[in-house]
């Protein structure tokens, strides 16, 4: 390690703040984490219930290596800490006429899978699909989602002017919608190449077309789920942590940054006054400005003023039974997905025809659930929270999604419930500092969304950074262990 002595405040620990107090731990600076939860991990976190072990956040884990690259930065082996499953299958697709399609981590799979049931015309379509999906995942993600989009170092060198010159093919001036439209003929093909504008929260009508690339992640990269669940990545970050000296403040909830003549000098929280010499910020940025900014400190309006992307209800069910007909990820889809996103858009009836997201852990950690019964995250995306009645509305979405899912698999699932718990928009917000309970800060329904995101530096106070979902480049596990990589190394070059 370097010799020196700074102190850095890193404020929240979810997984973009452990990332970046580990890359500084290494670096040499002293690291305090301040932490309004009594645990870490922000969103990855989880808790068990008469038997059933829950992930209470996210449920995908794809780019594995963005993890083991902080335990091998730290002389470390990642598997000494953490290990994964990789998974055989990406998702099950159920939809109401009973049509029901299970994809793979293969192209040659998928092929087959899609020629069976939609026709080997639209099965023949996705070797292009999915070339294309790659070619722009490797064109814009060591630019746009690993380097910071506010500097000009990242924008100056001659392969950014070869991604420059592909933006017409990129899709930016089209919707997620209108490129895969140009595609398939079959609208369930559509839809399902659709559900990846929700990855960052947006709507595949409105959010630009280049999100085809995610579907490079699970198709072609793969789908991987941790040995333990979910919240073993944070837990082993966590662990390494503590190992390099990375000091944790928990239960600590920070009050105001203190910023003089433009620059950050320390901090209130836990009724005590912290000196520091830099911070980073993890929380949400509109959190930030509104509650733990001076007065004096000028806001940025463009980013504050950007829509919030979706948030989500979650139930949290233990059955009696399982349903083999089901794996680990599994989506059952809306008869009208346009109307679907209009009204989690415009705060309508989402609950009257939900998609329904249903993630079975226990499918690869039988551990999770007690023998011959399963351990259901059942999730349907909704708007932010804008002071709507969640103690009326969560009971219509009860009652539709059991409807749905019952549908789908021929049988009532309400009477097989034993375990429940719910997670609502203001929930989220109150554990996580999320404004609205809004799971990605903000959402991508604008073109140029991505280069509105929150810099991961500030240009007005001296030694302030940024990371996390609301920061560039987004939320999701592997973009927030990036947005921690991105707000450590601005920080560790700016001395």
């Amino acid at each position: 390690m370097s010799t020196s002595s700074s102190t850095v405040a890193v404020v929240g620990a979810g997984i973009a703040g452990l990332s970046a107090a580990i890359r500084l731990r290494i670096a040499g600076k002293e690291v305090i984490v301040f932490e309004q939860n009594s645990y870490t991990g922000g969103k990855v976190t989880a808790f068990e219930k008469e038997g059933f072990r829950f992930d209470m956040g996210p449920s995908l884990f794809t780019l594995p290596h963005l993890v083991d690259e902080l335990f091998e930065l730290a002389g470390k082996n990642p598997r000494e800490y953490f290990n994964y499953h990789t998974h055989d299958e990406v998702c099950r697709y159920f939809w109401e006429d009973g049509t029901k399609l299970t994809l793979f981590p293969s192209i040659e799979k998928n092929v087959a899978a899609v020629s069976s049931v939609f026709g080997p015309s639209e099965g023949g379509k996705l070797f292009d699909y999915f070339e294309m999906a790659r070619r722009k995942y490797d064109l814009t993600a060591p630019f746009f989602l690993e380097k910071s989009l506010h500097s000009a170092r990242t924008f100056l060198t001659p392969k950014v002017l070869k991604v420059l010159a592909e933006i017409p093919k990129l899709g930016l001036f089209s919707t997620l919608n209108e490129e895969n439209e140009k595609v398939f003929n079959a609208p369930k093909l559509v839809q399902l190449f659709n559900r990846y504008a929700t990855y960052n929260g947006s709507s595949p009508y409105q959010t630009p077309g280049i999100m085809q690339m995610i579907t490079h992640l699970e198709h072609s990269l793969g789908t991987h789920f941790p040995v333990g669940g979910m919240h073993e990545i944070s837990q082993s970050l966590t662990r390494l942590a503590v190992e390099l000296g990375v000091r944790f403040e928990l239960d600590t909830r920070v009050e105001e940054f203190i910023i003089e003549n433009h620059e950050i000098t320390g901090l209130v929280a836990g009724e005590k006054i912290w000196t520091i010499d830099q911070l980073v910020c993890n929380s949400d940025v509109k959190y930030a400005y509104k509650h733990l900014m001076p007065k004096q400190v000028k806001r940025p309006k463009k980013t504050l003023a950007q829509e919030p992307s979706s948030s989500a209800l979650i139930f949290y069910w233990g059955l009696s039974e399982q349903f083999p007909e089901m794996d680990l990820h599994n989506i059952i889809f809306s008869e009208d997905y346009r109307e679907e996103f209009e009204n989690i858009r415009t705060n309508g009836p989402f609950w009257e025809d939900p998609t329904v997201y249903i993630h079975i852990s226990n499918r690869l950690e039988p551990g999770d659930a007690p023998e011959n019964k399963d351990c259901w995250f059942v999730m349907v995306n909704t708007p932010y929270d804008q002071g709507q009645d969640w103690e009326a509305i969560v009971p219509l979405v009860r009652e539709k999604v059991l409807e749905r899912i019952s549908k789908a698999l021929g049988t009532p699932v309400e009477p097989l419930i034993e375990v429940e718990e719910v997670l609502r928009p203001q929930d989220i917000e109150k554990r996580t500092s999320s404004v609205g309970g809004a799971l990605y800060g903000t959402s991508s329904n604008e073109r140029m969304a991505a280069f509105l995101r929150h810099s991961n530096k500030s240009n007005s106070i001296k030694g302030l950074y940024f990371c996390g979902g609301s920061a560039h480049p987004g939320g999701g596990v592997p973009l927030c262990l990036l947005s921690g990589k991105i707000a450590a190394q601005w920080l560790v070059n700016d001395e």
